[in-house]
């Protein structure tokens, strides 16, 4: 009996050691440095379960064997809690490292930058290019309603939600920013700011010029002056998609709503999606006496008070324009 019971004690302080041992052994293996050489980002598709981590991880070199990673996060409890996603990983990352980052939800930000003067459906197509996002935009917004700016998502983000964002972040700045306007301006709700906007967006793309031609729209409209803005004729005569020909002396006469030298006042909506600074620019017109502006060749425009001065501005764009 007294034999039996130091065998007894023999076989459990043995397997005691044993478990024990095996138990160093997954935490050393759990916790140590990785075979990644390099640091690399690496995607977690949707549904993807633990196991299915495990194996990723091991095509990746992150961990060498599956069973010692599953016993590792069912220890430390992060089985439940490993996301999907797109994540970085530094080069000889741990696999409770690994496991941490995808538990944290650390994944890797993508920015996408949507510039200022697209219309809404340029801005569509823009999307559907980027890599890194998922679905189908159902409809193309109204142009006037998106607000051009950079916006950060992750990998597997729906397309659909780059553009509510963009609506919404829209509506936030002119809400912000009516408010403060200038008074007696000549217009009196916030759409027809985003639509003057919207001219002074796609007529100059020099940024300190967008107060002063703010400013020249502003007087015309206070003088009931046709805006003659060559942008309104290129929206009437196309307004689904942007027109790649110069102007013609036919196409002012184009029979439009939108043609602003055959209509006073503003057209009835925008023509295309101002951002932060043209809408600033709207409530806020630059302090001058200029009725008119014309291309200067550099980029900018040549600005007049008179009808005079403006033509002899023409004239030289012209000649400018021949190589004369």
């Amino acid at each position: 009996m007294k034999r039996f019971l130091l065998f007894l004690g023999f076989l459990i302080i043995t397997a005691a050691l044993a478990i024990g041992g095996a138990a160093v052994y997954v935490y050393v293996q759990y916790t140590s440095p990785s075979k990644m050489a390099q640091e690399r980002d690496i995607i977690i598709p949707q549904g993807t379960g633990v196991r299915g981590i495990a194996e990723i991880f091991q095509r990746e070199n992150i961990i060498t064997e599956p069973l010692i990673f599953l016993a590792g996060v069912r220890f430390s409890q992060l089985d439940r809690s490993l996301r999907a996603g797109e994540y970085h990983f530094p080069a000889r990352v741990s696999p409770k490292r690994a496991a941490e980052i995808l538990a944290n939800g650390d994944t890797v930000k993508r920015f996408v930058t949507i510039p200022e003067g697209l219309r809404s459906g340029e801005i569509v197509e823009r999307i559907n290019l980027v890599d890194g996002l998922s679905g189908e935009i159902t409809n193309i917004p109204a142009d006037g309603t998106l607000l051009p700016e950079t916006y950060q998502f992750s990998f597997g983000d729906t397309k659909q939600s780059i553009v509510d964002r963009m609506r919404t972040a829209h509506d936030q700045m002119v809400e912000q920013l009516w408010p403060g306007r200038q008074e007696g301006l000549p217009f009196d709700t916030i759409e027809e700011a985003v639509i003057l906007a919207s001219i002074v967006e796609r007529e100059t793309g020099v940024a300190g010029e967008r107060a002063r031609v703010a400013g020249v729209f502003v007087n015309r409209l206070r003088r009931d002056m046709r805006l003659q803005s060559d942008p309104t004729v290129a929206y009437a005569l196309s307004p689904d998609k942007r027109l790649e020909r110069p102007l013609t002396r036919k196409d002012w006469r184009f029979e439009s709503p939108y043609n602003t030298y055959v209509n006073a006042g503003l057209p009835p909506g925008p023509i295309t999606n101002p951002g932060r600074e043209a809408f600033y620019a709207v409530l806020h017109p630059a302090a001058t006496e200029d009725l008119y502006f014309v291309a200067d060749g550099t980029g900018g425009h040549a600005f007049a008070r008179t009808l005079d001065e403006h033509n002899r501005n023409v004239a030289k764009w012209r000649r400018i324009r021949d190589g004369q």
